[in-house]
């Protein structure tokens, strides 16, 4: 289990790590019949007539996936990750098979002026496929509650 951290066990420049996480063609399909229902994320030989030549996974599942790896240890904080606010961006798509890993960098601490058991932390998760390309990057602003008046 990954230790859990409050906004006191935060410094700029560190980095967390999650994955691999493997992205098989079911998963990718049934996730977008219910959620993304596109002929390139729903159907296999007619999107090979797209412009991405074949099956991808909808950004959104690469987005829920990374939030999976963050909980699952990218970034481990005591009460969740609480988002408020960020930028998403989606560089390469996810195909079927591919195995997703991130890397989740403290770029900025601001404790709170008003709320003192809590700051706001500003994260970015960059996630990689398999030959370490870039796939997905978020930029989120997070509220990150202090350790201090905590049981």
């Amino acid at each position: 289990m990954t230790q859990k951290l409050y906004l006191e066990d935060l410094a700029v420049g560190q980095i967390y790590r999650a994955g691999p996480r493997a992205v098989e063609a079911e998963e990718m399909l049934r996730f977008a019949r219910e959620y993304d229902p596109q002929y390139f994320h729903t159907d296999p030989e007619a999107a090979k007539s797209s412009m991405f030549g074949g099956l991808i996974a909808s950004g959104w599942l690469t987005a829920a996936l990374t939030m999976r790896l963050l909980i699952e240890g990218g970034a481990p904080f005591a009460d969740g990750v609480i988002g408020a606010g960020g930028e998403l961006a989606w560089p390469r798509p996810v195909r079927p098979g591919d195995s997703l890993r991130i890397e989740s960098e403290v770029l900025n601490i601001a404790p709170s002026r008003s709320r003192p058991d809590r700051g706001n932390v500003i994260c970015k998760t960059t996630t990689f496929n398999q030959n370490n390309q870039v796939v997905q990057t978020l930029t989120a602003k997070l509220i990150v509650f202090a350790r201090a008046g905590r049981g």
